[in-house]
């Protein structure tokens, strides 16, 4: 009997989110760090442009479901990653500041492709009850994309300087990327044979939920779930973009890229414990919910470091950490829970979409207080979006108890 195809599923978008994270999400702190080492250029312009990245991805992610219908998910897959490809080269080629526009819209087309939704739309088919760990796996290339891209980064453009460090990773993105997409993410449980969870019986059927009567906006549900997680992931964009910046005066540049890494190994280990361990009966929400005040724990602590005490610098980044996987792969749990699996990717598609479209402006904002406000103002801001988003998931969390009562 051949092997379920399904966790090698797994492991090729543990690879592809390594190299999207990597990129589109690790990536821009790094860009702006060495940016402005090498130009000259504030922290304010290089994170204007950080948020064109974010915004026109917002836009094209949420026509997600379209481009898989339209160009099949080998084909979109393999179009991201290209485009993150010539992208992360352009970044490094910037010696204009409207050299960055291009290379943030080229970035922006990868990071749509390749990020949370596309990933879920290459494991979900091939999992039901054991989902929640088969998603937690996939989504830790997401962390192991800041475990090991930040201080290859560091030692690269330390090496042989950001434009060929940023052409460098682009040639190996290309070129693992292409073939990964290729090979695993054509096939289905049905094109080899397979049962879902790698059973040899089909799975018992999931409780029906109702067909939605009106569209995503108007549902109160999903508009408390995309308000929560806009909040979150505006925290945790925004103080990722700067942390490094943050973390390197006190500690030093490489210690600071060890630091960064520490704290998204803290990420795999987070969601990896969530993944085994997340009760069935559990609402996602109050777990999510969880998550966050672990994030405001973390993000207080470096709000009173201030820059310049190096513990707590090394404490809150670790705690922050903790909880930076969750907040993504919880996501399409609550999703599942709470929609018919047909109006899934749609969901997490528009998700995804107003995800973005609110964090996009993060990074400059948080470039902004980073540079104006003091090092305790970036990370002080980060621990009031977590606290919000939490106290809104609970609500929400409350609202669908009353209904169910």
């Amino acid at each position: 009997m051949a092997a379920f195809f399904g966790w090698r599923v797994v492991a090729a978008s543990f690879v592809l989110a390594l190299l999207a994270w990597g990129i589109g999400f690790y990536g821009p702190s790094v860009f702006l760090h060495a940016l402005h080492a090498r130009q000259g250029w504030s922290p304010g312009l290089v994170g204007a442009a950080i948020t064109l990245h974010f915004l026109a991805s917002a836009l094209l992610v949420a026509r997600l479901p379209a481009l898989h219908r339209r160009c099949g998910v080998v084909g979109a897959t393999r179009a991201g990653v290209l485009a993150s490809a010539l992208g992360v080269a352009a970044w490094g080629a910037a010696t204009q500041p409207w050299m960055l526009l291009p290379a943030a819209l080229l970035t922006a087309i990868g990071w749509a492709l390749t990020s949370a939704a596309a990933i879920n739309v290459w494991v979900s088919p091939w999992f039901d009850r054991r989902r929640p760990l088969a998603l937690a796996m996939a989504y830790n290339g997401a962390s192991a994309g800041g475990i090991l891209f930040v201080p290859l980064w560091a030692v690269l453009i330390g090496w042989v300087g950001f434009g060929r460090a940023a052409l460098a990773v682009g040639l190996a993105t290309a070129a693992l990327g292409w073939w990964l997409a290729g090979h695993y993410l054509a096939a289905t449980p049905a094109s080899l044979g397979q049962q879902v969870d790698g059973g040899t019986a089909p799975p018992p059927p999931r409780p029906r939920l109702p067909a939605a009567t009106t569209s995503l906006w108007r549902q109160p549900r999903f508009r408390s779930l995309s308000a929560a997680l806009a909040l979150g992931l505006a925290a945790q964009i925004g103080l990722i973009t700067v942390l490094y910046s943050l973390l390197a005066p006190a500690l030093g540049e490489a210690e600071a890229g060890l630091v960064v890494s520490l704290a998204t190994l803290g990420a795999v280990l987070g969601r990896s414990l969530v993944g085994w361990a997340l009760p069935p009966g559990l609402d996602r929400r109050l777990a999510t919910a969880a998550n966050l005040l672990v994030q405001v724990v973390g993000s207080a602590a470096l709000a009173a470091a201030d820059g310049q005490q190096a513990g707590l610098l090394v404490a809150g980044s670790l705690l922050f950490g903790l909880g930076i996987g969750n907040l993504l792969s919880l996501q399409p749990l609550i999703a599942q829970a709470e929609w018919p699996p047909a109006e899934v990717p749609q969901v997490m598609a528009l998700l995804t979409a107003v995800n973005q479209g609110f964090y996009a402006f993060a990074p400059a904002g948080f470039g902004l207080l980073f540079q104006w406000g003091g090092a305790w103002s970036a990370p002080a801001a980060a621990a009031a979006l977590q606290l919000a988003a939490a106290l809104v998931l609970l609500a929400g969390a409350r609202q669908g108890q009353a209904r169910r009562g």
